[in-house]
Protein backbone atom coordinates (compact mmCIF):
# COMPACT_ATOMS: atom_id res chain seq x y z
CA UNK A 1 0.00 0.00 0.00
CA UNK A 2 1.13 3.51 -0.67
CA UNK A 3 1.69 5.51 2.35
CA UNK A 4 2.27 9.09 3.41
CA UNK A 5 4.71 8.26 6.29
CA UNK A 6 5.58 4.70 7.46
CA UNK A 7 2.61 2.94 9.03
CA UNK A 8 -0.12 5.97 7.12
CA UNK A 9 -1.99 4.94 5.01
CA UNK A 10 -2.38 7.55 2.06
CA UNK A 11 -5.84 9.54 2.52
CA UNK A 12 -7.89 8.75 -0.01
CA UNK A 13 -9.64 11.24 -2.85
CA UNK A 14 -13.30 11.66 -1.35
CA UNK A 15 -16.12 11.67 -3.42
CA UNK A 16 -19.59 13.38 -2.61
CA UNK A 17 -22.23 11.93 -5.71
CA UNK A 18 -25.48 14.29 -6.16
CA UNK A 19 -28.55 12.19 -7.28
CA UNK A 20 -31.94 13.31 -8.00
CA UNK A 21 -32.96 9.86 -9.69
CA UNK A 22 -32.04 5.78 -10.05
CA UNK A 23 -28.70 6.64 -9.11
CA UNK A 24 -27.16 4.35 -12.40
CA UNK A 25 -24.30 7.09 -12.85
CA UNK A 26 -23.80 6.66 -8.46
CA UNK A 27 -23.72 2.59 -9.25
CA UNK A 28 -21.00 2.08 -11.77
CA UNK A 29 -18.75 4.54 -9.34
CA UNK A 30 -19.32 2.27 -6.85
CA UNK A 31 -18.69 -1.11 -8.80
CA UNK A 32 -15.79 0.82 -10.32
CA UNK A 33 -14.02 1.44 -6.83
CA UNK A 34 -15.16 -1.52 -5.30
CA UNK A 35 -13.55 -3.28 -8.45
CA UNK A 36 -10.31 -1.41 -7.78
CA UNK A 37 -10.54 0.58 -11.79
CA UNK A 38 -11.33 4.04 -9.41
CA UNK A 39 -8.56 4.67 -6.51
CA UNK A 40 -11.70 6.90 -4.74
CA UNK A 41 -14.15 6.70 -1.88
CA UNK A 42 -17.67 7.79 -1.87
CA UNK A 43 -17.71 9.94 1.21
CA UNK A 44 -21.45 10.89 1.00
CA UNK A 45 -24.66 10.64 -1.57
CA UNK A 46 -26.99 13.69 -1.67
CA UNK A 47 -30.43 13.59 -3.39
CA UNK A 48 -32.36 15.90 -3.70
CA UNK A 49 -35.73 14.17 -3.19
CA UNK A 50 -36.55 11.73 -0.80
CA UNK A 51 -37.64 9.66 -3.54
CA UNK A 52 -34.44 9.32 -5.41
CA UNK A 53 -34.06 5.60 -6.21
CA UNK A 54 -30.24 5.72 -5.90
CA UNK A 55 -30.45 6.14 -2.24
CA UNK A 56 -30.68 2.34 -2.08
CA UNK A 57 -27.49 2.06 -4.04
CA UNK A 58 -26.03 4.03 -1.21
CA UNK A 59 -27.52 2.23 1.62
CA UNK A 60 -26.33 -1.10 0.19
CA UNK A 61 -22.76 0.13 -0.12
CA UNK A 62 -22.91 1.90 3.39
CA UNK A 63 -22.42 5.17 2.09
CA UNK A 64 -23.55 8.02 4.12
CA UNK A 65 -26.98 9.68 2.61
CA UNK A 66 -28.76 12.81 3.05
CA UNK A 67 -31.58 14.36 1.28
CA UNK A 68 -31.91 17.79 0.59
CA UNK A 69 -35.16 17.67 -0.69
CA UNK A 70 -35.17 20.77 -3.04
CA UNK A 71 -39.29 21.75 -3.12
CA UNK A 72 -38.66 22.65 0.24
CA UNK A 73 -36.15 25.72 -0.47
CA UNK A 74 -37.60 29.05 -1.59
CA UNK A 75 -33.98 29.39 -3.79
CA UNK A 76 -30.68 28.43 -5.65
CA UNK A 77 -28.45 29.79 -3.06
CA UNK A 78 -30.10 28.21 0.26
CA UNK A 79 -30.69 25.02 -1.44
CA UNK A 80 -26.80 25.23 -2.62
CA UNK A 81 -25.96 26.07 0.83
CA UNK A 82 -27.45 23.48 2.48
CA UNK A 83 -25.90 20.84 0.11
CA UNK A 84 -22.14 22.21 0.44
CA UNK A 85 -22.63 22.56 4.12
CA UNK A 86 -22.67 18.91 3.95
CA UNK A 87 -20.11 18.24 1.49
CA UNK A 88 -17.57 20.64 3.82
CA UNK A 89 -18.45 18.27 7.02
CA UNK A 90 -17.56 15.10 4.81
CA UNK A 91 -14.08 16.50 4.00
CA UNK A 92 -15.20 16.02 -0.08
CA UNK A 93 -12.37 16.51 -2.59
CA UNK A 94 -14.66 16.36 -5.19
CA UNK A 95 -18.52 16.86 -5.86
CA UNK A 96 -19.92 14.79 -8.99
CA UNK A 97 -23.51 14.94 -10.13
CA UNK A 98 -24.97 11.84 -11.05
CA UNK A 99 -28.26 12.79 -12.69
CA UNK A 100 -28.76 15.67 -10.83
CA UNK A 101 -31.33 18.03 -12.43
CA UNK A 102 -30.98 20.30 -10.11
CA UNK A 103 -29.34 24.29 -10.44
CA UNK A 104 -26.93 24.70 -7.57
CA UNK A 105 -24.90 27.90 -6.92
CA UNK A 106 -20.92 27.21 -6.54
CA UNK A 107 -19.17 28.61 -3.51
CA UNK A 108 -16.01 29.97 -3.80
CA UNK A 109 -14.34 27.25 -2.34
CA UNK A 110 -15.88 24.48 -4.54
CA UNK A 111 -14.96 26.64 -8.20
CA UNK A 112 -13.69 23.72 -10.17
CA UNK A 113 -14.05 20.99 -7.83
CA UNK A 114 -17.68 20.04 -8.52
CA UNK A 115 -18.35 17.84 -11.95
CA UNK A 116 -21.38 17.04 -14.35
CA UNK A 117 -21.73 14.55 -16.76
CA UNK A 118 -24.21 15.51 -20.22
CA UNK A 119 -25.57 12.69 -22.66
CA UNK A 120 -24.43 15.14 -25.19
CA UNK A 121 -21.43 16.42 -27.01
CA UNK A 122 -21.67 19.84 -25.41
CA UNK A 123 -22.57 23.05 -26.66
CA UNK A 124 -24.77 20.59 -28.61
CA UNK A 125 -28.77 19.34 -27.32
CA UNK A 126 -27.68 21.28 -23.98
CA UNK A 127 -29.07 23.45 -21.26
CA UNK A 128 -32.13 23.90 -18.64
CA UNK A 129 -34.92 20.98 -19.92
CA UNK A 130 -32.10 19.03 -21.65
CA UNK A 131 -31.44 15.80 -19.61
CA UNK A 132 -32.32 12.28 -20.14
CA UNK A 133 -34.47 10.87 -22.96
CA UNK A 134 -35.02 14.42 -24.28
CA UNK A 135 -31.59 14.89 -25.17
CA UNK A 136 -31.73 11.60 -27.00
CA UNK A 137 -34.91 12.46 -29.06
CA UNK A 138 -33.63 15.92 -30.08
CA UNK A 139 -30.34 14.16 -31.43
CA UNK A 140 -32.47 12.09 -33.61
CA UNK A 141 -34.80 14.27 -34.71
CA UNK A 142 -32.14 16.80 -35.73
CA UNK A 143 -30.29 14.09 -37.85
CA UNK A 144 -26.67 14.21 -36.16
CA UNK A 145 -24.73 11.16 -37.31
CA UNK A 146 -22.72 11.45 -34.05
CA UNK A 147 -23.67 11.93 -29.81
CA UNK A 148 -21.62 11.19 -26.96
CA UNK A 149 -21.21 12.55 -23.34
CA UNK A 150 -19.21 15.68 -21.97
CA UNK A 151 -17.80 15.86 -18.65
CA UNK A 152 -17.53 19.59 -17.67
CA UNK A 153 -16.85 21.64 -14.23
CA UNK A 154 -20.04 22.88 -13.02
CA UNK A 155 -20.56 27.07 -12.67
CA UNK A 156 -23.42 28.70 -12.48
CA UNK A 157 -25.44 27.90 -15.43
CA UNK A 158 -26.80 24.89 -16.89
CA UNK A 159 -24.54 22.74 -18.42
CA UNK A 160 -21.97 25.81 -19.36
CA UNK A 161 -18.60 25.06 -17.38
CA UNK A 162 -15.02 23.94 -19.03
CA UNK A 163 -15.02 20.87 -20.90
CA UNK A 164 -13.29 18.54 -19.16
CA UNK A 165 -13.59 15.31 -21.40
CA UNK A 166 -15.64 14.13 -24.88
CA UNK A 167 -16.70 10.39 -25.68
CA UNK A 168 -18.01 10.38 -28.85
CA UNK A 169 -20.39 7.28 -30.54
CA UNK A 170 -22.64 7.01 -33.63
CA UNK A 171 -25.84 7.60 -34.27
CA UNK A 172 -27.87 5.21 -36.28
CA UNK A 173 -30.26 5.22 -39.06
CA UNK A 174 -32.33 2.72 -36.82
CA UNK A 175 -31.66 4.40 -33.01
CA UNK A 176 -34.64 5.13 -31.20
CA UNK A 177 -33.91 7.35 -28.49
CA UNK A 178 -33.61 4.17 -25.92
CA UNK A 179 -30.84 2.79 -28.01
CA UNK A 180 -29.16 5.62 -28.43
CA UNK A 181 -29.39 6.59 -24.52
CA UNK A 182 -27.70 2.70 -24.53
CA UNK A 183 -24.86 3.76 -26.65
CA UNK A 184 -23.88 6.92 -24.54
CA UNK A 185 -24.55 5.88 -21.18
CA UNK A 186 -21.90 2.81 -22.02
CA UNK A 187 -19.84 5.56 -23.11
CA UNK A 188 -20.63 7.53 -19.79
CA UNK A 189 -19.68 4.35 -17.64
CA UNK A 190 -15.56 4.33 -19.14
CA UNK A 191 -15.50 8.17 -19.46
CA UNK A 192 -16.97 9.39 -15.76
CA UNK A 193 -14.33 7.58 -13.74
CA UNK A 194 -11.18 8.37 -16.16
CA UNK A 195 -12.25 12.15 -15.71
CA UNK A 196 -12.53 11.68 -11.80
CA UNK A 197 -9.26 10.34 -12.21
CA UNK A 198 -7.73 12.51 -14.02
CA UNK A 199 -8.55 15.11 -11.40
CA UNK A 200 -7.71 13.20 -8.28
CA UNK A 201 -4.66 12.83 -9.75
CA UNK A 202 -3.44 16.17 -10.27
CA UNK A 203 -3.50 16.01 -14.04
CA UNK A 204 -6.24 18.82 -15.11
CA UNK A 205 -5.29 21.85 -15.37
CA UNK A 206 -7.98 24.76 -15.89
CA UNK A 207 -7.35 28.04 -18.45
CA UNK A 208 -10.21 30.06 -18.84
CA UNK A 209 -12.24 27.88 -20.74
CA UNK A 210 -9.87 25.89 -21.38
CA UNK A 211 -9.02 22.30 -19.66
CA UNK A 212 -5.75 20.50 -20.78
CA UNK A 213 -5.06 16.79 -19.09
CA UNK A 214 -1.00 16.85 -18.07
CA UNK A 215 0.54 13.66 -19.39
CA UNK A 216 1.30 11.10 -16.32
CA UNK A 217 4.95 11.71 -17.16
CA UNK A 218 4.27 15.26 -15.78
CA UNK A 219 5.57 16.44 -19.74
CA UNK A 220 3.29 17.85 -22.10
CA UNK A 221 -0.39 18.24 -22.40
CA UNK A 222 -3.55 16.31 -23.72
CA UNK A 223 -6.87 16.77 -24.82
CA UNK A 224 -9.11 13.89 -22.78
CA UNK A 225 -11.17 13.14 -26.14
CA UNK A 226 -11.33 10.14 -28.30
CA UNK A 227 -12.80 9.50 -31.89
CA UNK A 228 -15.97 7.97 -32.83
CA UNK A 229 -15.81 3.64 -31.88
Amino acid sequence: MTTEAAGTPMRKFRLAVLISGGGTTLKNLIDRIDRGMLDAEIAVVISSTPKAGGLAFAAEAGIDRHVVDHSKYQNAEEFSRDIFDICRQAGVDLVVMGGFLKQVVVPDDFVHRVVNIHPALIPAFCGKGFYGRRVHAAAIEYGVKISGCTIHFVDNQYDHGPVIMQRAVPVLDDDTPESLAARVFAAECEAYPEAIALIATGRVAVHGRLVRVLAASGEGEQKANRPVR
